[in-house]
């Protein structure tokens, strides 16, 4: 029997700790249940996911200044020829798989900046190109979201129209698909796939108080709200380093986390900033080390949903910062919807009233969690038994039942 031919596409390898953690929780799927699969990726960072992963991987982009702004003519026709350089080359990639998944991750999301020729048109090219070629293209368990560019929405909407295969990570990213116009009837709502890593085992709760750990941002608000995006970053930095200075003046002592690597300036600010030795920020690659960070932590306070996640995933108390909706409506299937505040409007009294209340319901707040997870790893497994059913010929490896789908 010939081993199926699994491609695995995405923004990995670019410095984003969240889409690399969708990258590693299905490649430990597929090395676990189809030992067999023959896989490789297309991707931001090649050369990153090969030494990190094990995997052959390919550029997404063959210009290799893509994600820098254009100015000079040089630059903006070197842009427009990988546009069409890349048509050909996503084509050939997809022509040399069974199944091409796309998993997890914001892909069809447009909460963060971004422009129609980036990722939503490689996104609508290896759709297009799945069908073509006959290559099933699995979007497993992503995230998505409305927007107001009209380019956007109509590569987004074609690329999911054209996928053999949709699941999204919750209930919000479908409604949102079904009011652009995708029939999701047969599409399925399972979680996130970061639930699915393994855990660091937890510090002894017992011992001396831990530190806060807050989760910081590089925010300049979403794709439709690029005439706010100074303001927006302006004031989210000012509330957060209030917040963190209030707790270093308190004796807190405070690690400041990333999720991507265009965060670490906005680190390096709040420290200069509150200049006090109990605010340090801790060098983290993966999301274990967000987790392993986590573990000992008296408590989160994460912008980043992937930062969010990984706290509720470990089980330590959270307080969202919310600079989406996916992140209130999580909170909400934890249990936790309480704990939110916006980005957008951070107060940080108001902020620091809340991290009050979180630290006094801290045991029922661990407690909340505990259950919650049970429930979220069933739904993961799920969704990868979902995943196994679409490679042809393969024989995965029973999975233990998880928990109904929503």
């Amino acid at each position: 029997m010939t081993s199926p031919r699994v491609g695995i596409f995405g923004l990995f390898g670019s410095g984003n700790v969240g889409n690399d953690g969708s990258l590693e929780a299905v490649l430990d799927h597929l090395r676990a249940a189809h030992p067999d699969a023959v896989v490789d990726a297309l991707c931001g960072g090649p050369e990153t996911v090969t030494a990190r992963y094990g995997i052959p991987a390919t550029r997404l982009h063959w210009y290799r200044g893509e994600y820098r702004t254009a100015s000079r003519l040089k630059d903006i026709a070197g842009k427009g020829l990988g546009k069409l350089v890349d048509a050909f080359r996503i084509a050939a990639w997809v022509y040399r798989h069974d199944v091409v998944v796309v998993p997890g991750t914001g892909i069809l999301e447009s909460t963060l900046p971004l422009r129609p020729w980036g990722l939503p048109y490689s996104l609508f090219l290896l759709c297009g190109w799945g069908r073509v070629l006959r290559a099933r293209v699995a979007l497993v368990a992503v995230g998505a979201s409305e927007t107001g560019s009209r380019p956007v929405r109509v590569l987004t909407r074609w690329a999911a129209r054209l996928a053999a295969y949709r699941s999204y990570r919750d209930t919000l990213s479908r409604d949102a698909m079904r009011a652009m116009g995708v029939d999701t009837t047969g599409d399925q709502v399972h979680t996130d796939l970061v639930f699915a890593l393994p855990t660091p085992p937890r510090g002894d709760l017992s011992g001396p108080p831990g530190p806060v750990c807050v989760g910081i941002m590089d925010f300049h608000g979403s794709n439709d709200e690029r005439d706010r995006a100074r303001e927006l970053n302006s004031r989210y930095l000012d509330g957060i380093t209030r917040f963190v200075g209030a707790l270093a003046a308190e004796g807190r002592p405070v690690r400041l986390l990333t999720g991507d690597d265009v965060d670490r300036p906005v680190a390096e600010a709040i420290i200069e900033a509150v200049d006090s030795p109990m605010v340090t920020a801790a060098a983290t690659a993966s999301l274990g080390d967000l987790m392993k960070e986590m573990t000992v932590a008296d408590a989160v306070v994460a912008t980043r949903y992937h930062n969010l996640v990984c706290a509720l995933k470990v089980g330590t108390p959270a307080l969202a910062v919310s600079y989406a909706a996916k992140s209130d409506r999580l909170m909400a299937d934890m249990g936790v919807g309480a704990y939110c505040h916006s980005a957008r409007e951070i107060d940080a009294d108001r902020l620091l009233e809340q991290f009050r209340e979180l630290e006094r319901n801290r045991s029922r707040v661990r407690r909340i969690l505990a259950e919650r997870n049970v429930v979220l790893v069933g739904r993961v497994r799920q969704q990868f038994a979902a995943l196994s059913a679409l490679l042809p010929g393969a024989d995965p490896a029973p999975a233990p039942a998880g928990q109904e789908t929503p």
